[in-house]
C-alpha cells in the first residue's frame, strides 16, 4: 500500500482506534501497529505514556491572578466602607381593652352581658427609638466626611449612625443633600480615617470587572459581590419610600449583586478605586443594578470641602427633550435638542436666571453646549453639570429658522 493510500484511509482508522479504546479491548500490539502506520504516512503520533501534561500553574495562574486582584481591591477599599443605620422615634403600640358595646343604650347593652371586652393595638402617644433602615457609604476625608446616597438620608426627622469597618460607632450629621443628584455628604467626629481612592469613571469600559461592597439588607455589613460593567450612560427612574419617582441619568449598569442596604456604597474596579456609587436596582430583574459615576460625585465632594454645601451649576430653564417623533408632530426645525417650554410647575425660563440673562426665550431649542450636541442620551442637564459655577458657556440655539450663539454664565442652583 502506498503512503498516499494510507493517508486517504486515515479517517477510517481513527474511528476504529477510538472505538477500540472505548470498549477497552485493544490488544497489546494494536496501538503499536497503528503508530507505525501513522509514521509511515508522515503523520506524527505520541505513543501511550509519553504525552506530557500541561503544567497546572499555567492553566490556573490567570484565575489565581484575577482572584488575588479582587481580594487586593477589597482589602484596599473595605477599610473606607461604612454602614449607616437609620433610627427614628416610632409609636409604641400597646394592647388596649375595648368594649364593642360601650356606646349602646343601657337597655340594649344588657342583652350582650357584662364585661365583654376585646383587645386591639392602640397608640397612646408613647414612642420609642427603633432602627428603621440601613444603607452604606464610604469615607472621603480623614476628618470624617462620609459619602452616600441622598435617598439613604432623605428623612429629615431620622437620626443616622455610622459604623466604620473597625466596628466603631459614630453619630452622624447630614451635612449636605444634592438638589439634583442622588448624593449626600455626612459628617462624623473622627480623625485618622482612611479615605477611599476615587477613580475615573470616564475610563470605564463595558465588560470590565465591578466589585460592590455594602451593608446588604441593612444587616450584612461589608458584603462583597463581583460582576462586570453591563451598561453605560443608562437613564433610569427610581423611587423609594421617602422619595417620589426620580429620573437618574448617565448611570452605569452592573450585574454585581446590589441589594437594599447597598445604596451609597462603592462600586470598585480591580485597582480598588471607586468608580461608582451604588444607587438602585431593577425591580423584578436578576442582577441589574445601577451606580452613579464617581466623576459626578467628585464635584459634590469638592463643593462640600470648599463651601460646606453641595452647590451645583444652574441655567434656569424647563424643557422638553426633542426627538424625531416630537419634531415631526410639532413641525420643529431640528430633530434633537432641548425645547424650552413651561409646565404647570412654572415658566419656561426662570426670571433672573442665567438663561434669562443670556436672552433665552420660550420655544427656543437649545441644540448644543460649547459645541457638544444634545441628544436622547446626552441631555441639557447632563451637559450643564459638567461645568462649574460662574463659568461662561456658549449655547447654540435654534430660534425659528435662525441659529444663535448665546453666552450664559452659570450660577448656583437655588435650594427651591
Amino acid at each position: 500500500m502506498t503512503k498516499r493510500e494510507k493517508v486517504l484511509i486515515l479517517s477510517a482508522i481513527l474511528v476504529l482506534a477510538v472505538s477500540a479504546v472505548s470498549v477497552k479491548a485493544v490488544r497489546a500490539g494494536a496501538f503499536d501497529s497503528i503508530t507505525q502506520f501513522f509514521q509511515d504516512a508522515f503523520i506524527p503520533i505520541t505513543p501511550p505514556g509519553t504525552l506530557k501534561e500541561a503544567p497546572k500553574e499555567a492553566l490556573y495562574k490567570p484565575a489565581l491572578d484575577y482572584e488575588q486582584a479582587v481580594i487586593a481591591a477589597v482589602d484596599k477599599a473595605q477599610q473606607s466602607v461604612v454602614s449607616i443605620v437609620i433610627s427614628k422615634d416610632v409609636p409604641l403600640l400597646e394592647n388596649c381593652a375595648v368594649d364593642p358595646f360601650a356606646n349602646l343604650p343601657p337597655e340594649f347593652k344588657g342583652m350582650f352581658g357584662d364585661g365583654l371586652q376585646f383587645t386591639q393595638q392602640c397608640d397612646n402617644g408613647a414612642t420609642q427609638k427603633q432602627d428603621v433602615g440601613g444603607g452604606s457609604g464610604f469615607v472621603v476625608s480623614a476628618d470624617g466626611l462620609i459619602f452616600t446616597n441622598k435617598h439613604v438620608v432623605a428623612d429629615t426627622k431620622a437620626e443616622y449612625t455610622v459604623f466604620t469597618n473597625d466596628g466603631k460607632k459614630y453619630t452622624a450629621k447630614v451635612l449636605a443633600r444634592d438638589p439634583v443628584n442622588d448624593v449626600a455628604i455626612l459628617k462624623i467626629n473622627a480623625v485618622g480615617l482612611v479615605p477611599a481612592t476615587l477613580g475615573d469613571s470616564s475610563t470605564v469600559k463595558l465588560g470590565q470587572t465591578a466589585i460592590a461592597i455594602g451593608n446588604a439588607l441593612g444587616e450584612y455589613r461589608n458584603t462583597v459581590s463581583v460582576g462586570v460593567i453591563s451598561g453605560l450612560a443608562r437613564k433610569v427612574t427610581a423611587a423609594g419610600s421617602l422619595m417620589g419617582p426620580e429620573t437618574i441619568q448617565g448611570v452605569m449598569q452592573t450585574d454585581a449583586a446590589i441589594n437594599p442596604g447597598n445604596s451609597g456604597g462603592p462600586l470598585l474596579n480591580l485597582r480598588g478605586e471607586v468608580i461608582g456609587v451604588n444607587t438602585a436596582i431593577a425591580s423584578g430583574a436578576q442582577n441589574i443594578g445601577f451606580a452613579i459615576p464617581i466623576n459626578q460625585a467628585k464635584r459634590a465632594i469638592e463643593s462640600v470641602k470648599k463651601t460646606g454645601s453641595i452647590q451645583t451649576p444652574y441655567l434656569g430653564v424647563r424643557y422638553v427633550l426633542v426627538n424625531e417623533t416630537i419634531a415631526k408632530s410639532q413641525k420643529l426645525p431640528v430633530t434633537a435638542g432641548a425645547l424650552v417650554r413651561g409646565t404647570t410647575d412654572g415658566p419656561a425660563v426662570i426670571p433672573d436666571s442665567p438663561a434669562a440673562k443670556a436672552g433665552i426665550v420660550a420655544e427656543d431649542i437649545i441644540t448644543a453646549v460649547n459645541g457638544e450636541k444634545i441628544t436622547g442620551d446626552v441631555t441639557l442637564s447632563q451637559l450643564i453639570q459638567e461645568y462649574t459655577i460662574d463659568e461662561t458657556i456658549t449655547l447654540t440655539v435654534q430660534r425659528g429658522d435662525k441659529v444663535l450663539k448665546l453666552p450664559a454664565t452659570l450660577a448656583v442652583r437655588p435650594e427651591q
